[in-house]
C-alpha cells in the first residue's frame, strides 16, 4: 500500500514540475508580449508626433510615448526574472510570480487566465516541494 502512495505523490509531483515549467514560460511569454507592445505604441505615437504641425501636439505624444514606454519595460522585467528564476526552482521566484499573477488578475482576458492558473499551479503542496526539496508537507 505504501509503494503506491509513493508512486502517486512522485507522479503529481512530475506533474507538477511541468505546470510549473509552464507558467514560467507564460511569464517570459506575457512579459515579452508587452515589451513588444511597449516598442510599438512607443513607435506609433512617435510617428504620429512627426506628422503633427503643431509643436506642442508633438512635444506631449512624444512625452507620452516616453512614459508609456518605461512604464511598460518596467512591467516586464519582473516578469523575466520571475520565469527564469521559475525555470531554475527559486523560492523568490515564486513568491514574485505569485505577486504578478495577482497584478495580472486585473488584465483581461489573457492576463487574467494566466494569472489564476499561475496561482493554482504556484500553492499546489507538491509545487511548494519543488521549490523547498528539503521541507515536508
Amino acid at each position: 500500500m505504501c509503494i503506491f502512495k509513493s508512486a502517486k505523490m512522485n507522479l503529481k509531483f512530475i506533474v507538477m514540475e511541468k505546470h510549473i515549467n509552464v507558467v514560467a514560460a507564460l511569464q517570459i511569454g506575457l512579459s515579452i508580449f508587452n515589451l513588444i507592445l511597449a516598442f510599438v505604441i512607443f513607435t506609433v505615437l512617435k510617428l504620429v508626433g512627426g506628422f503633427v504641425d503643431e509643436p506642442d501636439a508633438n512635444t506631449i505624444l512624444s512625452l507620452i510615448a516616453d512614459i508609456l514606454a518605461i512604464v511598460f519595460i518596467v512591467i516586464s522585467i519582473p516578469g523575466i526574472l520571475a520565469g527564469i528564476g521559475l525555470y531554475k526552482r527559486k523560492e523568490w521566484a515564486r513568491i514574485l510570480t505569485l505577486i504578478l499573477s495577482i497584478i495580472e488578475i486585473f488584465s483581461f482576458p489573457i492576463g487574467t487566465a494566466i494569472g489564476i492558473y499561475s496561482i493554482w499551479a504556484l500553492i499546489q503542496p507538491e509545487t511548494i516541494n519543488a521549490f523547498n526539496p528539503g521541507s515536508v508537507n
